[in-house]
């Protein structure tokens, strides 16, 4: 990718326009229970603040529906961010109107504010142009550091860019180059994992990955179509009755590329759904009746490893099982502790968003792996190979920049 970002314009009195991604997890107190995203934009805001930037931050945060919620105001990231900021950093009463244009404007080289939850109005998520211009008229400049939300064309995220100098800042620059260098130029063997509940949410990021990768190991409940369709009783384990062919589709295409397409050969069941569940371990050819499939077992990790062990690239998106629960997290747990040795030896491991993300968090190797993506929904279309609207409106770097900005 080669998307022009902040190094390459000129930001000293400027106003410079922040998408960034804020959407973080609050208890029922309403208090921030993991600041990672906020932490993820640091450098980005730091770099505008240093270089004399007057910096307006904009986000959406949970699902309002296109009205003001005070559940989801972003009052407690802007206190948390004036935290890590070391300065304070206001909250404006809405992302638009007269109050928050004078608000903007006011702002001094140095400052930053942060603009209320942009989903409070309905023309975000419609990508309304005027709603697009509102927003741009705050800024001499925008930034999208916001990966987590460029597969969404929104106002914020796409129609801002029609209106402003667009660029990206670090992190949007960290996902593209890491996803980017992954998929287009891997260091070889390139091993990819997929894991998470369903086939159908993998179908075409599987179909490139057979492409590109040299092997591929599947995982989580979405194995149990695969299993299903090769004609074994799998209980009551979930399954895409409707996605059998699709999965016999997939292990034909590898075959015929001649890449390695793993399954579990043992995996772990329970009587129920449920962290208290009896936890056995057998084959995926003697699951009792009634039990279900809730993750993989020691001697597919034992398989994994083997795979994994000349791996220089390994992308890895989607737990082996139900990760949420600690009874049945031991696959996945497992699967990143040989993550972190690999990384250790040299090679690049790259974490898909979403549940992926939050079980490397969990485990304690956020840091010890290469990279660790912000994004969910952003990760899985990028790995498809589908164009993103909030990257794609970003300048090239080849656009005029010739060291004084544009």
């Amino acid at each position: 990718m080669n998307k022009a970002t902040v190094r390459d314009i000129d930001v000293r009195g400027k106003h410079v326009l922040v998408r960034v991604d804020f959407n973080v997890p609050l208890d029922e107190g309403g208090a921030i229970t993991d600041d990672t995203r906020i932490r993820a934009a640091l450098p980005t805001i730091r770099y505008l603040l240093d270089h004399d930037a007057a910096v307006i931050l904009m986000s959406h945060l949970g699902r309002p529906k296109g009205k003001v919620d005070t559940k989801y105001s972003l009052k407690p990231v802007a206190e948390r961010l004036s935290e890590l900021l070391g300065q304070p950093v206001a909250l404006a009463p809405d992302c638009v109107g007269p109050e928050v244009t004078a608000q903007a404007k006011a702002l001094q080289p140095g400052q930053a504010l942060l603009l209320e939850n942009l989903r409070f109005h309905p023309e975000e998520e419609a990508n309304d142009p005027a709603f697009a211009k509102q927003l741009a008229a705050l800024g001499d400049i925008y930034v999208n550091d916001a990966f987590g939300t460029a597969h969404r064309a929104h106002a914020s995220t796409e129609g801002v860019a029609h209106d402003l100098p667009a660029v990206a800042g670090f992190l949007m620059e960290k996902e593209l180059n890491f996803l980017g260098s992954a998929l287009e130029d891997p260091k070889r063997p390139f091993v990819a994992i997929s894991g998470g509940a369903k086939v159908s949410d993998k179908i075409a990021v599987l179909d490139r990955l057979i492409d590109i990768a040299d092997a591929i190991l599947i995982g989580g409940g979405m194995a149990n179509t695969f299993f299903k369709a090769n004609g074994l009783f799998v209980g009551d384990s979930l399954v895409e009755d409707d996605k059998l062919e699709e999965a016999r589709r997939l292990q034909a295409k590898a075959r015929t590329a001649g890449k390695p397409f793993v399954l579990p050969v043992d995996v772990a069941v329970g009587e129920k759904f449920a962290n208290d569940a009896e936890r056995t371990i057998t084959t995926p050819d003697t699951i009792p009746e009634g039990w279900r499939i809730l993750d993989v077992g020691p001697q597919t990790i034992l398989a994994f490893g083997e795979a994994l062990a000349d791996a220089e690239t390994i992308i890895f998106n989607g737990t082996l099982g139900v990760a949420e629960f600690p009874t049945f997290a031991q696959g996945t747990n497992a699967l990143i502790a040989l993550l972190v040795e690999r990384t250790e030896a040299g090679a690049t491991t790259i974490v898909g968003g979403g549940d992926s993300a939050a079980a490397v968090e969990a485990a304690g190797a956020a840091e010890k792996v290469t990279h660790v993506s912000t994004g969910g929904g952003a990760s899985l279309e990028f790995l498809e190979g589908r164009e993103l609207p909030g990257v794609a409106a970003l300048r090239e770097r080849e656009a005029p920049a010739d060291g004084g900005g544009f």
